[in-house]
């Protein structure tokens, strides 16, 4: 068992991680008609704005949650008197709230996919696998914050702290699975299914990530001109 706990939380990660990176820049260096998104949305509009709109919100929200709540020093939240307790309570209602409406929008993109004739027909089978993994790590994700609460209510916030210490060993190159392997199962398969999910990442359309256009934040105004002749005189 403890080999088990070593290779899927001590080596895996660089495997996923690894394959995230190199798979990435070799599609984007062969394959760079396939980097995209391939919206749907032209094959059918029905309620796509508001799905795509809470499952970006969610999952970005999620993300940069994920990024700072375990990559932050702890020192960070010493400086804004921030106890563990209180951190652990942003986590666990911030996150929730982010990770219902991620599944809400997930959900409707979901059936769209599953039922609708148009946008079946112009996907891929990776569109589909893909949603439903990011669904199923989404569950126990979701699943974890029930555990958290039940800690919470004790006065504990020591696995979100062994999970943070764990997250910060990998990013240093000194992994630590033996912390892992006390959390529950239901921590584990949400940390694996995280894991796998940067693995399947540049097989998919996920690449199209890579390519947010932040700078159209701060672009120009674009100048419209009109066709219409001027009236004559």
């Amino acid at each position: 068992m403890d080999y088990l706990n070593n290779l899927i939380f001590g080596v895996y990660p660089y495997l996923a991680g690894g394959i995230f990176l190199i798979g990435s820049w070799m599609r984007f260096d062969s394959e760079q008609y396939t980097w995209k998104a391939d919206s749907s949305q032209l094959m059918s509009n029905k309620n796509m704005r508001l799905a795509s709109n809470l499952f970006h919100i969610g999952i970005i929200g999620i993300f940069l949650g994920h990024l700072v709540g375990l990559l932050a020093p702890f020192a960070v939240w010493d400086a804004i008197s921030l106890t563990s307790l209180g951190k652990q309570s942003i986590a666990m209602y911030g996150g929730g709230f982010l990770g219902i409406l991620c599944l809400i929008g997930g959900a409707m993109l979901w059936w769209r996919r599953l039922t609708n004739p148009r946008v079946r027909a112009a996907g891929r089978t990776s569109d589909l696998f893909i949603l439903t993994w990011i669904m199923i790590t989404l569950l126990f994700g979701l699943a974890t914050t029930f555990t958290t609460a039940h800690h919470a209510a004790q006065g504990s916030a020591d696995t979100m702290m062994t999970l943070a210490q764990w997250a910060k060993s990998i990013v240093l190159f000194n992994p630590q699975p033996e912390l892992v392997a006390k959390t529950e199962a239901v921590f584990r398969w949400h940390l694996f299914f995280g894991m796998t999910l940067f693995l399947l990442f540049p097989f998919t359309r996920l690449v199209h990530i890579w390519s947010l256009p932040l700078g159209y934040l701060g672009r120009a105004y674009q100048i419209v001109r009109t066709k219409r002749r001027a009236p004559l005189r």
